[in-house]
Protein backbone atom coordinates (compact mmCIF):
# COMPACT_ATOMS: atom_id res chain seq x y z
CA UNK A 1 0.00 0.00 0.00
CA UNK A 2 1.05 3.03 -1.16
CA UNK A 3 1.55 6.19 1.22
CA UNK A 4 -1.33 8.12 -0.16
CA UNK A 5 -3.63 5.05 0.58
CA UNK A 6 -2.54 4.56 3.32
CA UNK A 7 -3.35 7.91 4.46
CA UNK A 8 -7.13 8.24 3.00
CA UNK A 9 -7.24 4.65 4.55
CA UNK A 10 -6.36 5.37 8.10
CA UNK A 11 -8.30 9.28 7.39
CA UNK A 12 -11.34 7.53 6.75
CA UNK A 13 -10.83 4.94 9.61
CA UNK A 14 -10.95 7.40 11.82
CA UNK A 15 -13.67 9.29 10.81
CA UNK A 16 -16.33 6.36 10.15
CA UNK A 17 -14.90 5.73 14.21
CA UNK A 18 -16.04 9.23 15.00
CA UNK A 19 -19.25 9.12 13.43
CA UNK A 20 -20.02 5.88 15.12
CA UNK A 21 -19.11 7.01 18.59
CA UNK A 22 -21.55 10.08 18.29
CA UNK A 23 -24.40 9.27 15.74
CA UNK A 24 -25.42 6.98 18.55
CA UNK A 25 -26.90 9.04 20.59
CA UNK A 26 -29.13 12.25 20.20
CA UNK A 27 -28.08 16.31 21.00
CA UNK A 28 -28.66 16.23 24.46
CA UNK A 29 -26.10 13.29 25.26
CA UNK A 30 -23.56 14.58 22.82
CA UNK A 31 -23.98 17.98 24.66
CA UNK A 32 -23.77 16.61 28.19
CA UNK A 33 -20.75 16.32 30.57
CA UNK A 34 -20.72 12.59 31.56
CA UNK A 35 -17.82 12.76 33.72
CA UNK A 36 -16.03 16.46 34.89
CA UNK A 37 -13.03 14.12 33.95
CA UNK A 38 -14.11 13.79 30.43
CA UNK A 39 -15.43 16.44 27.69
CA UNK A 40 -19.20 16.46 26.31
CA UNK A 41 -18.28 14.81 22.92
CA UNK A 42 -19.64 17.44 21.36
CA UNK A 43 -16.43 18.93 21.91
CA UNK A 44 -14.22 16.18 21.05
CA UNK A 45 -15.98 16.32 17.75
CA UNK A 46 -15.10 19.85 16.73
CA UNK A 47 -11.34 19.83 18.73
CA UNK A 48 -11.13 16.65 16.05
CA UNK A 49 -12.16 18.63 13.17
CA UNK A 50 -10.02 22.09 14.43
CA UNK A 51 -6.78 20.15 14.88
CA UNK A 52 -6.95 18.99 11.34
CA UNK A 53 -7.71 22.50 10.01
CA UNK A 54 -4.85 23.75 11.69
CA UNK A 55 -2.04 21.13 10.80
CA UNK A 56 -3.65 20.04 7.22
CA UNK A 57 -5.94 22.76 6.13
CA UNK A 58 -3.47 25.82 7.11
CA UNK A 59 -0.37 24.06 7.79
CA UNK A 60 0.44 21.71 5.73
CA UNK A 61 -1.88 23.16 2.80
CA UNK A 62 -1.31 26.94 3.80
CA UNK A 63 -5.01 27.43 2.80
CA UNK A 64 -7.18 30.19 4.61
CA UNK A 65 -8.46 29.11 7.69
CA UNK A 66 -12.23 27.53 7.78
CA UNK A 67 -12.55 28.78 11.53
CA UNK A 68 -9.97 30.90 12.79
CA UNK A 69 -12.84 32.16 15.22
CA UNK A 70 -13.36 28.97 17.12
CA UNK A 71 -9.47 28.31 17.69
CA UNK A 72 -9.00 29.06 21.07
CA UNK A 73 -12.37 27.22 22.32
CA UNK A 74 -11.00 23.70 21.13
CA UNK A 75 -7.32 24.64 22.63
CA UNK A 76 -7.08 21.51 25.10
CA UNK A 77 -4.90 24.06 26.97
CA UNK A 78 -6.82 26.72 27.53
CA UNK A 79 -9.82 25.14 28.86
CA UNK A 80 -10.37 22.20 31.23
CA UNK A 81 -12.31 19.39 30.88
CA UNK A 82 -14.97 20.40 33.46
CA UNK A 83 -15.07 23.89 32.50
CA UNK A 84 -15.15 23.07 28.57
CA UNK A 85 -19.79 22.68 29.18
CA UNK A 86 -19.80 26.24 30.05
CA UNK A 87 -18.36 27.25 26.45
CA UNK A 88 -20.05 28.97 23.54
CA UNK A 89 -19.46 24.93 21.45
CA UNK A 90 -20.57 24.84 18.04
CA UNK A 91 -23.99 22.71 18.40
CA UNK A 92 -23.70 18.95 17.14
CA UNK A 93 -24.79 20.10 13.55
CA UNK A 94 -22.68 22.95 12.95
CA UNK A 95 -19.69 20.52 14.43
CA UNK A 96 -20.76 18.26 11.72
CA UNK A 97 -21.16 19.95 9.39
CA UNK A 98 -17.38 21.72 10.32
CA UNK A 99 -15.69 18.46 10.34
CA UNK A 100 -17.27 17.43 6.56
CA UNK A 101 -15.64 21.42 5.29
CA UNK A 102 -12.10 20.67 6.82
CA UNK A 103 -12.37 17.23 5.59
CA UNK A 104 -12.72 18.23 1.91
CA UNK A 105 -9.75 19.99 2.19
CA UNK A 106 -7.47 18.55 4.27
CA UNK A 107 -8.14 15.48 1.63
CA UNK A 108 -7.55 18.28 -1.37
CA UNK A 109 -4.30 18.91 0.24
CA UNK A 110 -3.95 15.31 0.53
CA UNK A 111 -4.32 15.14 -3.35
CA UNK A 112 -1.35 17.43 -3.85
CA UNK A 113 1.04 16.30 -1.27
CA UNK A 114 4.39 14.80 -2.58
CA UNK A 115 5.15 13.90 0.93
CA UNK A 116 9.00 15.31 0.98
CA UNK A 117 9.73 18.83 1.99
CA UNK A 118 9.61 20.04 5.75
CA UNK A 119 9.95 17.45 8.59
CA UNK A 120 6.30 17.55 8.79
CA UNK A 121 5.55 16.31 5.53
CA UNK A 122 8.27 13.99 4.97
CA UNK A 123 6.68 10.72 4.61
CA UNK A 124 2.94 12.30 5.21
CA UNK A 125 4.07 12.69 8.60
CA UNK A 126 1.47 15.16 9.42
CA UNK A 127 -1.63 13.02 7.51
CA UNK A 128 -0.39 10.09 10.24
CA UNK A 129 -0.10 12.66 13.17
CA UNK A 130 -3.73 13.72 12.64
CA UNK A 131 -5.31 9.88 12.15
CA UNK A 132 -3.62 9.28 14.98
CA UNK A 133 -4.94 12.38 16.74
CA UNK A 134 -8.33 11.61 16.07
CA UNK A 135 -8.27 7.65 16.97
CA UNK A 136 -7.09 8.84 20.23
CA UNK A 137 -10.05 11.12 21.04
CA UNK A 138 -12.23 8.13 19.69
CA UNK A 139 -10.63 6.11 22.24
CA UNK A 140 -11.55 9.15 24.63
CA UNK A 141 -15.04 9.37 23.73
CA UNK A 142 -15.51 5.69 24.31
CA UNK A 143 -14.37 5.73 27.48
CA UNK A 144 -16.91 8.70 27.99
CA UNK A 145 -19.29 6.04 26.46
CA UNK A 146 -18.49 3.71 29.41
CA UNK A 147 -19.10 6.73 31.71
CA UNK A 148 -22.37 7.63 31.06
CA UNK A 149 -25.86 5.92 31.88
CA UNK A 150 -28.53 5.02 29.93
CA UNK A 151 -29.22 1.70 28.13
CA UNK A 152 -26.62 0.49 25.96
CA UNK A 153 -26.25 1.63 22.25
CA UNK A 154 -22.61 0.77 21.25
CA UNK A 155 -22.87 -2.59 19.50
CA UNK A 156 -19.37 -4.75 18.84
CA UNK A 157 -18.90 -6.81 15.57
CA UNK A 158 -17.93 -10.24 17.46
CA UNK A 159 -16.93 -11.45 20.98
CA UNK A 160 -13.40 -11.72 21.56
CA UNK A 161 -11.33 -14.57 20.31
CA UNK A 162 -11.56 -17.60 22.84
CA UNK A 163 -8.53 -18.16 25.02
CA UNK A 164 -5.98 -21.20 24.87
CA UNK A 165 -3.31 -22.56 27.07
CA UNK A 166 -0.27 -20.96 28.05
CA UNK A 167 2.52 -23.09 28.27
CA UNK A 168 4.27 -20.80 30.90
CA UNK A 169 3.12 -18.69 33.51
CA UNK A 170 6.10 -16.25 33.46
CA UNK A 171 8.51 -15.85 30.76
CA UNK A 172 12.20 -15.16 31.91
CA UNK A 173 14.22 -12.11 29.63
CA UNK A 174 18.17 -12.91 29.55
CA UNK A 175 19.96 -10.13 30.36
CA UNK A 176 21.54 -7.68 27.75
CA UNK A 177 21.29 -4.38 26.04
CA UNK A 178 18.22 -3.73 23.33
CA UNK A 179 17.51 -0.96 21.44
CA UNK A 180 14.67 1.43 23.18
CA UNK A 181 12.66 3.54 21.16
CA UNK A 182 12.73 4.52 17.24
CA UNK A 183 14.79 6.54 14.64
CA UNK A 184 13.01 5.43 11.20
CA UNK A 185 9.05 4.72 11.82
CA UNK A 186 7.81 7.70 10.07
CA UNK A 187 4.89 8.06 11.76
CA UNK A 188 6.60 7.81 15.79
CA UNK A 189 5.54 10.76 17.58
CA UNK A 190 8.42 12.90 19.30
CA UNK A 191 8.21 10.97 22.71
CA UNK A 192 9.06 7.67 20.78
CA UNK A 193 12.22 9.18 19.52
CA UNK A 194 15.29 8.51 19.05
CA UNK A 195 16.21 4.61 19.13
CA UNK A 196 18.59 4.30 22.07
CA UNK A 197 20.59 1.53 23.65
CA UNK A 198 19.41 0.52 26.91
CA UNK A 199 20.84 -2.28 29.16
CA UNK A 200 18.10 -4.53 30.97
CA UNK A 201 19.26 -6.91 33.92
CA UNK A 202 17.30 -10.18 33.68
CA UNK A 203 13.81 -10.71 34.57
CA UNK A 204 10.47 -12.19 35.00
CA UNK A 205 7.88 -11.17 33.39
CA UNK A 206 3.82 -12.13 33.21
CA UNK A 207 3.13 -14.16 30.09
CA UNK A 208 -0.41 -12.78 30.21
CA UNK A 209 -1.77 -9.74 31.62
CA UNK A 210 -3.53 -10.30 34.77
CA UNK A 211 -7.11 -11.65 35.02
CA UNK A 212 -10.11 -11.12 36.64
CA UNK A 213 -9.87 -14.33 38.10
CA UNK A 214 -6.51 -13.67 39.79
CA UNK A 215 -7.24 -9.98 40.90
CA UNK A 216 -10.50 -11.29 42.76
CA UNK A 217 -8.32 -13.62 45.02
CA UNK A 218 -6.17 -9.84 46.37
CA UNK A 219 -9.99 -8.29 46.69
CA UNK A 220 -11.00 -11.58 48.44
CA UNK A 221 -7.92 -11.71 50.51
CA UNK A 222 -8.35 -8.20 51.90
CA UNK A 223 -6.12 -6.48 49.72
CA UNK A 224 -7.76 -3.13 49.46
CA UNK A 225 -7.54 -3.48 53.76
CA UNK A 226 -4.25 -3.82 53.94
CA UNK A 227 -2.20 -0.74 53.83
CA UNK A 228 1.16 -3.04 54.26
CA UNK A 229 0.65 -3.97 50.53
CA UNK A 230 0.33 0.05 49.44
CA UNK A 231 2.54 2.70 48.76
CA UNK A 232 1.75 5.65 51.02
CA UNK A 233 0.27 7.81 48.42
CA UNK A 234 -1.43 5.18 47.32
CA UNK A 235 -2.78 4.09 50.44
CA UNK A 236 -4.24 7.63 50.56
CA UNK A 237 -5.75 7.65 47.81
CA UNK A 238 -7.68 4.23 48.24
CA UNK A 239 -9.13 6.01 51.26
CA UNK A 240 -9.80 9.07 49.91
CA UNK A 241 -11.42 7.63 46.90
CA UNK A 242 -13.31 4.41 49.10
CA UNK A 243 -11.68 2.09 46.15
CA UNK A 244 -13.21 -1.16 47.36
CA UNK A 245 -12.81 -2.80 43.86
CA UNK A 246 -11.88 -2.05 39.90
CA UNK A 247 -13.88 0.79 38.86
CA UNK A 248 -17.48 -0.52 37.58
CA UNK A 249 -17.05 -3.70 39.62
CA UNK A 250 -20.11 -4.47 42.20
CA UNK A 251 -21.02 -7.35 44.47
CA UNK A 252 -24.87 -8.18 44.50
CA UNK A 253 -24.37 -9.39 48.31
CA UNK A 254 -24.07 -12.74 47.67
CA UNK A 255 -20.87 -13.84 46.56
CA UNK A 256 -21.07 -12.89 43.01
CA UNK A 257 -19.16 -9.97 41.14
CA UNK A 258 -20.85 -7.80 38.35
CA UNK A 259 -19.64 -5.52 35.87
CA UNK A 260 -21.21 -2.43 33.95
CA UNK A 261 -19.37 -2.43 30.60
CA UNK A 262 -20.99 0.13 27.69
CA UNK A 263 -24.52 0.48 29.48
CA UNK A 264 -24.61 -3.81 29.87
CA UNK A 265 -24.17 -5.15 33.44
CA UNK A 266 -22.75 -8.63 33.31
CA UNK A 267 -20.95 -11.51 35.33
CA UNK A 268 -17.01 -10.59 35.39
CA UNK A 269 -15.53 -13.11 33.31
CA UNK A 270 -12.80 -14.65 35.41
CA UNK A 271 -10.27 -14.92 32.39
CA UNK A 272 -10.67 -11.60 30.82
CA UNK A 273 -7.73 -9.12 31.77
CA UNK A 274 -8.96 -6.59 34.98
CA UNK A 275 -9.37 -3.65 33.54
CA UNK A 276 -10.34 -0.23 34.74
CA UNK A 277 -8.04 -0.28 37.94
CA UNK A 278 -5.61 2.38 38.38
CA UNK A 279 -1.77 2.71 39.31
CA UNK A 280 -1.68 2.28 42.99
CA UNK A 281 -4.23 -0.62 42.68
CA UNK A 282 -1.65 -2.53 40.23
CA UNK A 283 1.13 -1.53 42.13
CA UNK A 284 -0.53 -3.11 45.15
CA UNK A 285 -1.60 -6.27 43.80
CA UNK A 286 1.78 -6.70 42.74
CA UNK A 287 3.39 -6.30 46.22
CA UNK A 288 0.93 -8.73 47.58
CA UNK A 289 1.64 -11.46 44.61
CA UNK A 290 5.22 -11.15 45.88
CA UNK A 291 6.06 -8.89 42.72
CA UNK A 292 6.22 -5.32 41.17
CA UNK A 293 5.00 -3.87 37.98
CA UNK A 294 7.60 -3.94 35.45
CA UNK A 295 9.81 -1.17 34.29
CA UNK A 296 9.38 0.75 30.97
CA UNK A 297 12.28 -0.47 29.61
CA UNK A 298 11.62 -4.31 30.93
CA UNK A 299 8.06 -3.61 28.89
CA UNK A 300 9.67 -2.43 25.92
CA UNK A 301 11.92 -4.76 25.99
CA UNK A 302 9.78 -8.00 26.70
CA UNK A 303 7.76 -6.90 23.54
CA UNK A 304 10.20 -5.95 20.82
CA UNK A 305 13.46 -7.52 21.36
CA UNK A 306 13.94 -10.81 19.44
CA UNK A 307 16.70 -12.95 21.37
CA UNK A 308 17.68 -14.41 17.65
CA UNK A 309 18.42 -11.81 15.74
CA UNK A 310 19.36 -9.28 18.57
CA UNK A 311 17.20 -6.57 16.86
CA UNK A 312 13.86 -4.78 18.50
CA UNK A 313 11.21 -5.39 15.90
CA UNK A 314 8.25 -2.63 15.26
CA UNK A 315 5.58 -5.87 17.40
CA UNK A 316 6.19 -8.18 19.41
CA UNK A 317 4.56 -10.65 16.28
CA UNK A 318 7.36 -9.26 13.81
CA UNK A 319 7.24 -5.75 11.71
CA UNK A 320 3.79 -6.50 10.02
CA UNK A 321 0.42 -4.21 10.65
CA UNK A 322 -1.73 -5.84 13.19
CA UNK A 323 -4.59 -7.99 11.94
CA UNK A 324 -7.11 -9.29 13.34
CA UNK A 325 -5.30 -12.40 14.02
CA UNK A 326 -2.47 -10.99 16.08
CA UNK A 327 -4.22 -8.33 18.33
CA UNK A 328 -7.49 -6.96 20.00
CA UNK A 329 -7.48 -3.97 19.00
CA UNK A 330 -9.27 -0.63 16.66
CA UNK A 331 -12.99 -1.00 19.00
CA UNK A 332 -13.83 -4.50 16.92
CA UNK A 333 -14.67 -5.86 20.48
CA UNK A 334 -16.17 -3.92 23.39
CA UNK A 335 -13.75 -5.52 25.91
CA UNK A 336 -11.00 -7.52 26.15
CA UNK A 337 -9.79 -11.13 25.07
CA UNK A 338 -9.65 -13.27 27.31
CA UNK A 339 -5.96 -14.54 28.15
CA UNK A 340 -4.44 -16.76 25.57
CA UNK A 341 -6.88 -15.65 22.88
CA UNK A 342 -3.80 -13.97 20.49
CA UNK A 343 -0.86 -16.69 20.60
CA UNK A 344 -0.23 -15.61 16.63
CA UNK A 345 0.80 -12.01 18.54
CA UNK A 346 2.93 -13.46 21.49
CA UNK A 347 6.65 -12.29 21.64
CA UNK A 348 9.59 -14.63 20.52
CA UNK A 349 10.40 -15.29 24.26
CA UNK A 350 6.31 -16.16 24.74
CA UNK A 351 4.58 -12.92 25.74
CA UNK A 352 0.89 -12.70 25.09
CA UNK A 353 -1.57 -9.95 24.23
CA UNK A 354 1.38 -7.51 24.98
CA UNK A 355 -0.21 -5.39 22.64
CA UNK A 356 -4.52 -4.45 23.00
CA UNK A 357 -6.56 -5.58 25.15
CA UNK A 358 -5.62 -3.32 28.34
CA UNK A 359 -2.93 -0.70 28.01
CA UNK A 360 -0.70 -1.92 30.92
CA UNK A 361 0.61 0.35 33.77
CA UNK A 362 4.43 0.20 34.09
CA UNK A 363 6.27 1.48 37.62
CA UNK A 364 8.70 4.36 35.32
CA UNK A 365 7.46 7.98 35.24
CA UNK A 366 6.92 9.84 31.39
CA UNK A 367 10.23 11.38 30.95
CA UNK A 368 12.06 12.03 27.63
CA UNK A 369 14.42 9.80 25.60
CA UNK A 370 18.39 11.21 25.28
CA UNK A 371 18.39 13.41 22.99
CA UNK A 372 14.65 14.31 22.70
CA UNK A 373 13.72 17.15 20.26
CA UNK A 374 10.23 18.30 20.50
CA UNK A 375 8.05 18.15 17.23
CA UNK A 376 5.85 19.58 15.83
CA UNK A 377 4.73 21.15 19.26
CA UNK A 378 5.72 21.13 22.83
CA UNK A 379 2.29 20.94 24.09
CA UNK A 380 2.18 16.76 22.45
CA UNK A 381 4.75 15.45 25.08
CA UNK A 382 7.67 18.21 26.44
CA UNK A 383 5.20 20.00 28.91
CA UNK A 384 4.28 16.58 30.62
CA UNK A 385 7.84 15.49 31.10
CA UNK A 386 8.33 16.02 35.02
CA UNK A 387 4.92 15.83 35.92
CA UNK A 388 3.33 12.83 38.32
CA UNK A 389 2.64 10.88 35.57
CA UNK A 390 3.31 7.01 34.95
CA UNK A 391 3.77 5.52 31.47
CA UNK A 392 1.45 2.99 30.23
CA UNK A 393 2.16 0.58 27.43
CA UNK A 394 0.75 -1.77 24.61
CA UNK A 395 -2.76 -0.10 23.71
CA UNK A 396 -6.17 -1.59 24.55
CA UNK A 397 -8.97 -2.90 22.75
CA UNK A 398 -10.20 0.44 22.13
CA UNK A 399 -6.75 1.77 20.43
CA UNK A 400 -6.43 1.80 16.90
CA UNK A 401 -4.04 -0.03 14.97
CA UNK A 402 -2.42 3.80 13.63
CA UNK A 403 -1.86 4.58 17.03
CA UNK A 404 -0.56 1.71 18.69
CA UNK A 405 3.27 0.22 17.89
CA UNK A 406 5.63 -1.47 19.88
CA UNK A 407 7.72 1.90 20.74
CA UNK A 408 4.15 4.03 21.41
CA UNK A 409 4.39 5.62 25.01
CA UNK A 410 1.08 6.74 26.47
CA UNK A 411 0.89 8.42 30.17
CA UNK A 412 -1.61 9.46 32.82
CA UNK A 413 -1.96 10.70 36.52
CA UNK A 414 -1.51 7.20 38.51
CA UNK A 415 -5.07 7.99 40.02
CA UNK A 416 -6.96 7.52 36.56
CA UNK A 417 -8.67 4.03 35.88
CA UNK A 418 -11.73 5.15 33.85
CA UNK A 419 -9.24 4.60 31.21
CA UNK A 420 -9.02 0.61 29.56
CA UNK A 421 -5.73 0.27 32.04
CA UNK A 422 -4.37 -3.25 33.24
CA UNK A 423 -0.88 -4.92 33.81
CA UNK A 424 1.03 -7.63 34.35
CA UNK A 425 3.63 -7.97 36.77
CA UNK A 426 7.63 -8.39 36.95
CA UNK A 427 10.42 -9.81 39.40
CA UNK A 428 13.81 -9.96 39.65
CA UNK A 429 15.78 -13.17 38.47
CA UNK A 430 17.51 -15.12 41.27
CA UNK A 431 20.81 -16.00 41.23
CA UNK A 432 23.30 -14.51 38.88
CA UNK A 433 22.59 -11.90 36.20
CA UNK A 434 22.72 -14.11 33.33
Amino acid sequence: MGTREKIETVLTRARERTAGLTDCVDGEDLVTQHSTLMSPLVWDLAHIGNQEELWLVRDVGGREPVRRDIDELYDAFKHSRNSRPSLPLLNPDEAREYLRTVRDKALDVLDGSTFRGRPLEEGGFAFGMIAQHEQQHAETMLATHQLRSGAAVLTAESAPRVGGAIAEDEVVVPAGEFTMGTSDDPWALDNERSAHPVYVPAFVIDAVPVTNARYLEFVDDGGYARPELWSERGWAHRLDAGLEAPQFWENDGCGTWWRRRFGVTEPIHPQEPVVHVCFFEAEAFARWDGKRLPTEAEWEKAARWDPFSGRSRRFPWGDGEPDASLANLGQRHLGPAVVGGYPSGASPLGVHQLIGDVWEWTSSPFEPYPGFAAFPYREYSEVFYGGDYRVLRGGSFGTDPVACRGTFRNWDHPIRRQIFSGFRCARELPGDDC
